[in-house]
């Protein structure tokens, strides 16, 4: 899943609440880029940084909330992208992330 968030300080925060309740195995916090985009009628810019949170398929809908919750933003990015990968690291994000 990609989000982006305005400072490295709320990237942390998410990231971490992410990580130590199970929702996500692994969250990169990408360097500071800029975002160019319409919002409400008006052109912005702003200086974000990109979260890469690395979730099973069944944790998507919890690491949504979880990051609308946690998010100073009206309207957080939240792209879901599907993926595929070896075995041996999906098996470990699928461990990380299961339930009970």
């Amino acid at each position: 899943m990609l989000t982006t968030v305005p400072s490295l300080e709320l990237g942390e925060r998410i990231a971490r609440s992410l990580v130590e309740d199970r929702l996500a195995a692994c969250v990169n916090i990408l360097p500071p880029m800029v975002s160019i985009y319409r919002w409400k009628g008006t052109v912005e810019k702003e200086e974000e940084r990109q979260l890469v949170v690395k979730t099973s398929r069944a944790r998507v809908a919890d690491v949504e909330r979880r990051i609308a919750d946690l998010h100073s933003y009206d309207l957080p990015e939240l792209l879901v992208v599907p993926v595929q990968g070896s075995r041996a690291y999906c098996g470990w994000v699928a461990g990380e992330t299961a339930t009970g």
